[in-house]
């Protein structure tokens, strides 16, 4: 029998591409493709799956936060492992309404494994066939200071209220590896860019607005440092990691490019005038705005572990993993136009 995957959160940004990677790299593998498409989730992100490939991949439109949906697609469809990517994730969303992430990240993830438990049998999980992949972040870490890097055993301390929900949800897993014996792996990536990310998100959105000419809000001085990882290097260790990874463990993925907010905004800039001719597009549209509450100064990840156990290493170099981002958005101007003005909310059917 071809094993059947859960892909929450399937028609997001990273879900989304991690379908695509998983569907070219597991012929034996079938997906189910679980998403509630919220503004950030989309079925044309999965409009691109060859027609050879679209009979390993079924798509189911639920709420985690729904108990008996997310039961039903247990029995119906025999779920052998579980990859969550749903998750509300955007942090100024969280300083606004932390309520709905808390129903969304803990909840949900909450609904997910009692159900992989009831389904898969309290304390009797062959470690070879079923898996429950936690897709987490590194802001449950907190701030770093100018030197250093968060490590697996790093303490949690986080921020905001996305970065408290996941380091909730996370917990939360771990308990259900320690109490009931669920075989839980937790991931916990660094800033991920690259195709079909909802531009709320820092690159994607200065590109959009670049585009159009229009402001680019810059929080604080911009000298934040963040930690920059290619979506497609980010699912071939999510791929290993539920492939191979050791259950009850946690693995850290970071891309290995620190870069300070400002200097990343100046490099996309000469990207796009580098690509469409548009002189326009310098640094006279950058704009300082306050900076954000609870705004973490630096995010940098050692990824080690993943390295020496699995074998994983980032691919793609910074500067040609932006280039391939920008060209994508360029080519996609129409999905990009439709994603702003919310014309999405008319394909949930």
């Amino acid at each position: 029998m071809t094993p059947h995957i859960l892909i929450t959160g399937a028609a997001g940004f990273i879900g989304s591409n991690f379908v695509y990677h998983y569907l070219n790299n597991h012929p034996d593998r079938t997906i189910i493709g679980f998403d509630k498409l919220t503004y950030a989730g989309n079925l044309e992100n999965l409009s691109a799956i060859p027609g050879s490939q679209r009979d390993r991949f079924i798509f189911v439109h639920g709420d985690i936060c729904d108990s008996d949906t997310v039961e039903k697609v247990f029995q119906n469809y025999q779920i052998d492992g579980v990859i969550n990517f749903a998750a509300e994730s955007h942090v100024d969303r969280s300083i606004r309404d932390p309520r709905i992430f808390l129903k969304s990240n803990i909840l949900g993830t909450c609904v997910l494994l009692d159900a992989a438990r009831a389904f898969w049998g309290n304390g009797e999980f062959p470690d070879n066939k079923t898996r429950f992949v936690q897709i987490s972040t590194d802001e449950v870490y907190g701030s770093l200071g100018p030197r250093g890097y968060f490590t697996e055993e790093t303490s949690l301390d986080p921020h905001s209220p996305y970065s408290a929900s996941k380091a909730s949800a996370d917990l939360l897993a771990c308990a259900y590896h320690d109490t009931y014996g669920l075989p839980v792996i937790i991931t916990r990536c660094s800033n991920n860019y690259g195709p079909y990310q909802f531009p709320e998100k820092l690159i994607p959105l200065i590109i959009t607005r670049a585009l159009n000419h229009q402001s680019l809000p810059v929080y604080g001085d911009g000298r934040q440092i963040r930690d920059w990882l290619y979506v497609r290097d980010h699912c071939s260790a999510i791929d290993l990691a539920y492939e191979k990874g050791q259950c009850g463990g946690v693995y850290n993925i970071g891309g290995n490019n620190e870069m300070e907010n400002i200097s990343l905004i100046q490099l996309l800039l000469s990207i796009l005038r580098e690509e469409t001719g548009d002189e326009d597009i310098d640094e006279k549209l950058i704009q300082y705005v306050t900076d954000r509450p609870g705004h973490d100064r630096r995010y940098a990840i050692d990824s080690g572990k993943i390295q020496r156990e699995l074998g994983w290493r980032p691919e793609t170099r910074f500067s040609d993993g932006l280039k391939m981002t920008v060209r994508w958005y360029l080519n996609n101007t129409a999905w990009l136009a439709r994603v702003v003005s919310g014309e999405y909310k008319y394909l949930k059917s």
